[in-house]
């Protein structure tokens, strides 16, 4: 992980659509089964949309059923972070970048072997970067 980064909110408006910007900038969710990744199949890295961490890999990816892509493990556990969300009335568990503190979504304990996890990402939050 390289250094952290720090923008002003016009800086930030400037680089984003608006639609990124309330998920990655203000925590915002999009709908389900809308983003342009929750049904993407490509081998490919997942990266912030902010910054370009590296996220999550399409090795990583799989079908949760809720409309949202969704992943077992990120790439590096250096690469994201998390924190507490008892917004909305419930006990959440928040995932950011570590690099530029953009929301990216949840991660729950009901997902697949071998974590048990289930990274609950938002689409407007990464940019996907197909490999061969």
């Amino acid at each position: 992980m390289s250094n952290k980064v720090f923008k002003s909110e016009a800086e930030w408006r400037k680089q984003l659509t608006a639609e990124q910007f309330h998920v990655a900038r203000e925590k915002g969710t999009e709908r389900a089964y809308s983003g342009a990744t929750w049904n993407n199949h490509e081998k490919g890295i997942y990266q912030c949309i902010c910054c370009g961490n590296d996220l999550y890999s399409s090795e990583h990816k799989y079908e949760s059923g809720t409309g949202w892509p969704s992943f077992w493990q990120p790439i590096a556990p250096e690469n994201i972070a998390t924190r507490p969300d008892n917004s909305l009335f419930s006990h959440r568990t928040e995932v950011v970048c570590s690099r530029c503190d953009a929301h990216l979504g949840h991660v729950f304990e009901d997902g697949p072997r071998p974590t048990g996890l289930r990274y609950c990402m938002n689409s407007a939050a990464m940019k996907f970067v197909k490999t061969s």
